[in-house]
C-alpha cells in the first residue's frame, strides 16, 4: 500500500543499508565481460601471495580462495589452476582434488565457525548464474539457521559479521 504522506527526500519508516561496492561488481569489476579488458581473477589470483589474493590453501591443480562478493561469512571458492570453463574440461586429477579441498573446507569451516549447513554448487556458464563463466570454480558456502532472514530476501542486502581478511586468516590457520 502506498504511503500518501511519503514525498521525495521525506522519511518513509524503512531501514536502509547501504552496500555500493557491490554496484561495481555488478557494473563488471573483477569480472572479464564482453567489452571489458579485465583479466581472469582465477587466473591473476594464484600469482598473488596468500594474503593478497586471499588464498586459503593451494593444492597441486587446485586452491580454495575467499569469494571477494561472498553470500555469508567463510564463502569459499574451490578454483582449478588450469583456464577451463565447465566440469567436463577438468582431468580426473582436477575433478577429484576440487571436490577433495571442498570437502575439507566444510570441516575447516565447521571448526572455525560452526555452521548448520552448506550450499555447494558450479554454476556452468553465464547464462546458469556464473559471474566469471571461463573459469571453472566451486562455491562451498556456510549457512547457518535463520541466515536467510529480512535483509536478503527484502533488502537484498546481506550483513556479514566479519572482515574477509580477518575470515580468511581464521579458515587458512585452521586448514
Amino acid at each position: 500500500m502506498e504511503d500518501q504522506n511519503a514525498v521525495a527526500g521525506m522519511p518513509d519508516g524503512w531501514q536502509r543499508l547501504w552496500a555500493p561496492h557491490r554496484l561495481d561488481y555488478l557494473r563488471g569489476e573483477n569480472r572479464p565481460l564482453d567489452g571489458n579488458d579485465v583479466a581472469c581473477p582465477f587466473c591473476k589470483i594464484p600469482t598473488m601471495k596468500d594474503e593478497e589474493g586471499l588464498i586459503v590453501h593451494r593444492g597441486i591443480t587446485a586452491y580454495v580462495v575467499m569469494n571477494l562478493y561472498p553470500y555469508n561469512p567463510g564463502h569459499l571458492l574451490v578454483c582449478a589452476y588450469r583456464h577451463v570453463p565447465d566440469l567436463t574440461d577438468l582431468t580426473g586429477d582436477e575433478r577429484n582434488e576440487i571436490s577433495a579441498l571442498a570437502a575439507h573446507a566444510m570441516k575447516t569451516i565447521r571448526k572455525v565457525s560452526g555452521p548448520d549447513g552448506f550450499n555447494l554448487g558450479m554454476n556452468q556458464g553465464a547464462i546458469s548464474g556464473a559471474g566469471v563463466a571461463d573459469h571453472i570454480h566451486q562455491h562451498v558456502v556456510p549457512r547457518w539457521s535463520g541466515d536467510a532472514n529480512f535483509m536478503p530476501i527484502i533488502g537484498k542486502t546481506k550483513v556479514l559479521p566479519q572482515l574477509l581478511q580477518q575470515t580468511r586468516d581464521e579458515i587458512s590457520a585452521a586448514w
